[in-house]
């Protein structure tokens, strides 16, 4: 009998794993970067995600559920760590001297900022949430799982997942209206990710699948 690409995977199947790294690593990419805000770190987490999902293919479970939302949990374990640096390495900078910045006012760049200062907004409102929420925010809305797949990757109840993802939205209404506002402020500042033009905030894609 063939095996599903689950025992595939746990016999370490090569030709398995590349099948699922095509099917996955885009999606894990633009998940990343959204939720650390750092192209490098993004693609850290999506060579280590796949490393550890071969590592760790032995405690894959048989069955035909899909894959991805064991990725995805293995991609938000390695983003607690990766924002907890990332935030050590922000305070260290933030005590160092302020370097006067040139502006740009180049019009190809207006469109990229704008998008930029809603990302660092997003993010700065995403750091005020509680961690569960935000975990479970990033895998609904920015890397767009399902409440089953959300639930799978993070071990939790599907109620779960949908009461956390309420309160999420429902506080991230007004956090990231404040930050806006703030960062319009001037001498406000904030990070940003070239080239990503996804809107930071953005309702989940039609209904719950």
């Amino acid at each position: 009998m063939e095996l599903s690409l689950r025992g595939r995977l746990r016999d370490g199947d090569q030709w398995a794993f590349g099948e699922v790294f095509d099917d996955a690593a885009e999606d894990l990419y633009r998940y990343a970067l959204r939720v650390s805000g750092d192209r490098a770190a993004a693609e850290d987490v999506v060579q280590l995600t796949f490393l550890e999902a071969w590592r760790l293919r032995a405690k894959l479970r048989e069955g035909d559920e899909p894959v991805r939302p064991w990725l995805f949990g293995i991609a938000a374990n390695l983003l607690r760590n990766t924002t907890r640096a990332a935030r050590r390495h922000r305070a260290a900078m933030a005590r160092l001297p302020a370097r006067e910045t040139v502006p740009d006012f180049a019009d190809e760049l207006v469109g990229r900022l704008d998008d930029a200062a809603q990302l660092a907004a997003a993010h700065r409102a995403l750091a005020r949430l509680r961690k569960p929420e935000r975990e479970v925010f990033t895998l609904c809305v920015w890397a767009g799982l399902d409440y089953a797949s959300a639930a799978q990757a993070l071990g939790i109840p599907v109620g779960t997942v949908r009461s956390r993802l309420s309160r999420a939205r429902a506080k991230l209404r007004g956090l990231a209206a404040e930050e806006l506002a703030a960062g319009a402020e001037p001498g406000a500042g904030g990070g940003q990710v070239p080239g990503d033009r996804t809107p930071a905030v953005r309702p989940m894609r039609g209904t719950n699948r």
